[in-house]
């Protein structure tokens, strides 16, 4: 029955509302922030706006970097979104505006729609172009839009993932298309914003749109299926951002760990004489080799070397030519790798799937404790430190004042290399762990502690994406 529930959930459309306070699921910020934005924009265009959407930005408990690899996750919803305000026009073109002045204004004709991966508002095109694409719109509609967001950018919270999410939405009201379900606004999402250079696996797009008030979700791909998870009424999660920009579209490091699994999990399956040309995922391997997930630590152990692999060894154990280790495994943007650590990675892939497991039997069970779920998110944070090789110094050092501070558990969550880590505290503790982590992360670093009223915050889980008609 509870099943049959969780993909009721799924398979319904986001909720679309009458009213702003709606739309704002209880949140008073929220609500300010919308009837701002819709001042704003009557001011801007000289009309008002007769569409807001908007998409929550996203911690991860636990699960990092095994989504592309065909591994469930756990994440849950921010209250911190992204809005967007609009209506049609009958010009044939895209306006999109900002409301932060760090971001320049953009207008272009529908058909002249690019994504060069340099720009913020491409991010909105990524949307855009996956629902034009998906229903086939051969005369879209044009859009006059003003953005506003508050989810801290480049911090690990898929503020660019909401903005998707968002112009998606948009997209479909806007070409007055019946609003397809939660499930299949996820995949497209997850498909288009690819369109910017990522080769993400869905979780930032599936919590956006399936998040509930008050659950995590478990969330599994292939297809894209979720289960509610209830933390321990006695806990709590706090938000610390490093304020090291973690932009993973800027940067080649993402990309290349999906390589990095790719080809682990190739190698492996040309070891076990599997076709490891069908094979392009971790999770893809074990469903082949027919083993259950604990079993792949040790298929890794024996199966790969410790340390890189160079390219002339991965075309040797594949029998192929670099060049078609390229074109077979490699994607555009990591053609200049040379080196290839494949032990370490798969085995953080296997291992910390195997504790998003662990995670959500132990919140299941009456008697859990807050230190047992704190274990397992230390225990992932250590392995993203270590076999992931996604931390960095700020984030280690978080990590230990955290601990410090009277954190239960404390990991990275996002794509690493800087963003936020999110701590598991006692609710009765939050404002004393809060206040000693300002003391010693923060408050020693001038441009730290400048923006510390949003860089370190205590949150619950929010609402999914919806929209409201406003006239």
């Amino acid at each position: 029955t509870y099943h049959v529930v969780v993909c009721y959930k799924m398979g319904s459309p986001p909720a679309v509302f009458d009213s702003i306070l709606e739309c704002a699921q209880d949140s008073k910020n929220n609500h300010i922030r919308y009837e701002k934005l819709l001042s704003t924009f009557e001011t801007k265009y000289g009309e008002k706006a007769k569409f807001l959407v908007r998409a929550p930005g996203r911690v991860n408990l636990i699960g990092e970097h095994i989504d592309y690899s065909g591994y469930g996750v756990l994440p849950m919803a921010l209250e911190q979104d992204v809005a967007v305000a609009f209506i049609t026009n009958s010009s044939g073109e895209l306006r999109l505006a900002n409301t932060s002045g760090l971001y320049d204004e953009y207008r272009c004709k529908l058909s002249d729609i690019k994504v060069t991966r340099h720009y913020w508002y491409e991010y909105f095109f990524c949307g855009w172009k996956g629902i034009v694409e998906r229903f086939s719109i051969g005369s879209p509609i044009g859009m006059t839009v003003l953005l506003d967001g508050n989810i801290p950018p480049s911090a690990g919270l898929s503020s660019s993932s909401a903005l998707v999410c968002c112009a998606a939405l948009a997209t479909v009201i806007a070409n007055d298309i019946t609003l397809p379900s939660k499930q299949e606004l996820a995949e497209i999402c997850a498909k288009c914003e690819r369109y910017i250079g990522t080769e993400g696996g869905g979780m930032d797009q599936s919590i956006s749109f399936m998040a509930e008030p008050g659950v995590a979700k478990m969330i599994d791909f292939n297809p894209i299926r979720c289960t509610d998870v209830r933390l321990p009424s006695s806990a709590a999660i706090v938000v610390s951002n490093t304020v090291v920009l973690a932009n993973k579209a800027a940067f080649a490091n993402y990309n290349e760990r999906v390589v990095e699994c790719r080809i682990a999990s190739q190698l492996i399956a040309k070891s076990k004489g599997l076709n490891w040309r069908d094979i392009r995922k971790l999770g893809q391997l074990m469903d082949a080799l027919k083993l259950p997930l604990d079993k792949m630590v040790a298929v890794v152990a024996e199966s790969l070397h410790d340390g890189p692999y160079t390219r002339e060894e991965a075309c040797k154990a594949l029998e192929i030519s670099e060049d078609e280790l390229k074109s077979k495994c490699m994607s555009p943007s990591t053609l200049h790798m040379q080196q290839f650590e494949l032990k370490k990675r798969a085995t953080h892939v296997y291992s910390e799937s195997l504790r998003v497991i662990q995670f959500k039997m132990a919140a299941e069970k009456p008697s859990v404790t807050i230190e047992e779920l704190g274990k397992l998110m230390t225990e992932s944070h250590i392995s993203c430190r270590d076999l992931y090789e996604c931390s960095c110094p700020e984030l280690d050092e978080l990590a230990i004042i955290c601990e410090k501070s009277g954190s239960y558990g404390t990991r990275l969550t996002g794509a690493g290399w800087g963003g936020c880590a999110i701590s598991l505290v006692s609710k009765d503790s939050v404002g004393v762990f809060m206040q000693r982590v300002s003391e010693a992360f923060y408050e020693p670093h001038p441009q730290r502690f400048s923006n510390v009223s949003t860089s370190l915050f205590a949150t619950s889980p929010g609402g999914g994406a919806s929209a409201c008609r406003l006239i």
